[in-house]
């Protein structure tokens, strides 16, 4: 089977009434680079900002709510 599916390393997952394997890359840290190597370029510094946006507008709302703005 690791000829088949191009791998030397496979996981094992015990799921109780069967056995499941698994493929797993040679290298994970490449594998995931290449899962993620067509989205949208974000940066961490970006992801955070547009989090900490969206939490100042739902706090804004919730103060607009409660008649407190």
């Amino acid at each position: 089977m690791r000829h088949r599916w191009g791998t030397s390393t496979v996981a094992i997952e015990d799921e109780g009434d069967r056995i499941v394997l698994r493929p797993v890359p040679d290298d994970p840290i490449a594998a995931l680079r290449g899962i993620f190597a067509d989205d949208n370029p974000t940066s961490g510094a970006t992801a955070v900002r547009a989090a900490r946006d969206e939490d100042i507008e739902i706090e804004e709302e919730k103060w607009k709510r409660t008649g407190r703005a």
